[in-house]
């Protein structure tokens, strides 16, 4: 199998719009790739917390149209990082203001969408992202025909608990869009180890370049195997990190070191 992952640029000297047809290019160039992975929040950026309101757009917009049609166009699997979503207002509420949600799309060769997934861990501290978006509640997997992917973004990474349950739903490649800052890249490539070592899986992570707000990106995309070798490893700049694998070294992995049919906490609902 063969996995792109597009470490595109975010600098706020580029319109939203550009960067959508920029991005929507590069999908198109990876023909032939079973799947490409866009980074999370590239539209905007991630931690361009003042624009998030006025760049959100409905899980139907322009973002879905441009990436759905990438997909089809050059027929890969895409997960096709994060967007701010405007979710529909609920009931009661003004018109035009629905929740905001950090909310990936996942779009089959077919430019169909699969899945997408709301992300559950808010980075903030009480702030950002943290008040200013709503929280996911459900871990999203996805079955392509060589694996099953377990969808993640950024902040994510840090609570192994959530990959637990991508695993017990069945996922064999853990795919993990990010806006990770620079000042914690140790962090980045250790939990993206840390995360297919105790799960015994693989790891996409795809990250950005350039600076948000402010704040430079780690880059650094990195694909890893179940046994926590790192396969591929992009630099801090514009990249698109191409790697094959063997979907199933999973299984082998597995069935060699059977680590994970010892799991004795939270694979049953607590008692009271």
């Amino acid at each position: 199998m063969r996995a792109s992952l597009i470490q595109i640029r975010v600098n706020e000297d580029e319109s939203v719009e550009s960067r959508r047809r920029r991005a929507a290019s590069l999908v198109r160039d990876q023909a032939g790739v079973d799947l490409v992975v866009l980074p999370e929040l590239w539209t905007t950026g991630a931690f361009a917390y003042d624009r998030f309101a006025a760049e959100a757009e409905p899980l139907d917009g322009p973002t879905y149209e441009a990436m759905a049609k990438a997909a089809s166009d050059s027929g890969v699997w895409l997960h096709a990082g994060s967007i701010p979503e405007r979710a529909a207002p609920d009931s009661g509420s003004a018109a035009g203001e629905g929740p905001l949600y950090n909310t990936s799309l996942i779009f089959s060769p077919s430019g169909e969408l699969a899945a997408s997934y709301r992300k559950i861990h808010r980075f903030g501290f009480d702030k950002g992202e943290a008040v200013l978006m709503g929280a996911g509640t459900e871990p999203v997997t996805v079955r392509l025909p060589e694996t099953t992917v377990g969808v993640a973004t950024c902040y994510d990474l840090r609570f192994p608990e959530l990959f637990r349950s991508l695993v017990t739903a069945g996922a064999e490649t853990l795919v993990i869009p990010a806006g990770w800052p620079e000042r914690r890249r140790p962090h980045w490539t250790l939990l993206a180890q840390a995360r297919a070592v105790e799960n015994q899986a693989y790891v996409l992570a795809c990250g950005t370049a350039g600076t948000h707000a402010g704040v430079p990106q780690a880059g650094h995309s990195i694909v890893v195997d179940p046994w926590g070798e790192v396969l591929a490893e992009a630099g801090a700049g514009e990249e698109i990190l191409t790697v094959e694998f063997d979907p199933g070294k999973v299984a082998a992995t597995r069935d060699q070191f059977p680590a994970l049919k010892d799991r004795v906490l939270g694979l049953e609902p607590p008692r009271h």
